[in-house]
């Protein structure tokens, strides 16, 4: 480390490199936009605030399915178990159906589809999206919550998926 500040931002090659190391829980975020179920994997999901009860998550602004899915009225962030990295490869693949077989899932209260056997669901309604960079920060007033389970939770870290083993 040198003592004076860079000029220009390290290179992304060596930005990915250092943000790989960094295991980070996996979520689903699912809509309806006019009857049709839209869906995305997303590892940048985090708690923002508990009074008001806010969540977070990034979307490219490339993102083919982001259209749709910020046309909902609500959307419902689904937390992955260890036991469910096909279901976030599938739902981080292109030009799929992510809902068709064996993607198992149910019309949330709301009519956000819910997928089945996950640790929990949030049930959010459009809070806030600001632009950051090449992404799209989007905040979530979480509406309502299912805990279904307590098992391990679906973590990605350099370029895999894994679990959380914790320590005794």
């Amino acid at each position: 480390m040198t003592d004076t500040l860079p000029t220009r931002p390290i290179n992304a090659d060596l930005f990915r490199k250092a943000l790989a190391v960094h295991a980070a829980g996996v979520v689903v975020i699912t809509a309806q936009h006019q009857g049709i179920p839209v869906g995305l994997t997303a590892t940048s999901f985090s708690s923002v605030s508990l009074n008001p009860p806010l969540v977070s998550f990034y979307v490219d602004r490339s993102s083919t399915t982001w259209p749709n899915l910020s046309a909902a009225d609500h959307f419902a962030v689904n937390v992955l178990t260890d036991a469910q990295s096909e279901v976030a490869a599938r739902f981080a693949r292109k030009n799929i159906d992510r809902f068709a077989e064996p993607t198992r899932w149910r019309p949330g209260p709301l009519g956000a589809p819910l997928l089945r056997d996950v640790s929990a669901h949030l049930i959010c309604l459009p809070y806030d999206t600001v632009e950051v960079g090449d992404h799209i920060l989007v905040v979530g007033l979480v509406a309502e919550a299912e805990v279904h389970h307590s098992g391990h939770p679906l973590l990605y870290q350099q370029g895999r998926f894994g679990r959380f083993t914790p320590t005794t």
